[in-house]
């Protein structure tokens, strides 16, 4: 593991972690394995499939960001990481094992951070395609509530176009 990763993802985060050591793992692995680096823009794509501590090393490390539009969070829960290269098609996908060895959090984040990598994840092509680039959407505003959202977020309900916060979905079940 690279000190000065470890150094910038907990600058970034705040604290250091177990989950953050994950992240900072994931990232020095696509790096070495897919020969990226820190994205200027959209070039290097990471699906998470968590919320937790190790996002904050793919943004602070790879570049990656929700705002950006290489950032995508697809809620699975599972420890896993997706990194696609938009230059070459290049695509890889990282699922956290666990450590089941110790229960100390210190080794967790030392084995996490140093063990053999093999031990660390498992690796595979993501079932899912690259999703397309980040696009811009005409803002449309809400007739109930008057507030503006995309296009794309936008309902017709009862003859109003109407944000997402104040449709009211049929469902009867199914």
């Amino acid at each position: 593991m690279k000190k000065e990763l470890w150094e910038k993802a907990v600058g970034f985060h705040g604290h250091e972690c177990p989950g953050l050591a994950i992240g900072v793992r994931a990232c020095e692995v696509a790096m070495e394995k897919m020969g990226i680096g820190c994205a200027e823009d959209e070039e290097i794509v990471c699906i998470t499939e968590n919320d937790a501590c190790g996002v904050d090393a793919i943004q602070s490390l790879l570049g990656c960001s929700i705002g950006k539009g290489n950032l995508i969070y697809r809620g699975t829960g599972k420890q896993a990481f997706s990194f696609f290269n938009r230059k070459n098609g290049e695509k890889l996908r990282l699922y956290f094992k666990g450590v089941s060895h110790t229960d100390d959090r210190q080794e967790k984040q030392k084995f996490i951070l140093e063990g053999p990598i093999d031990e660390v994840f498992d690796f595979s092509v993501p079932k899912f395609d690259l999703p397309e680039q980040a696009r811009i959407f005409t803002s449309i505003e809400c007739q109930c509530c008057k507030e503006k959202a995309p296009e794309h977020k936008i309902h017709l309900q009862g003859g109003k176009v109407v944000c997402e916060d104040c449709f009211n979905p049929y469902n009867r079940g199914w």
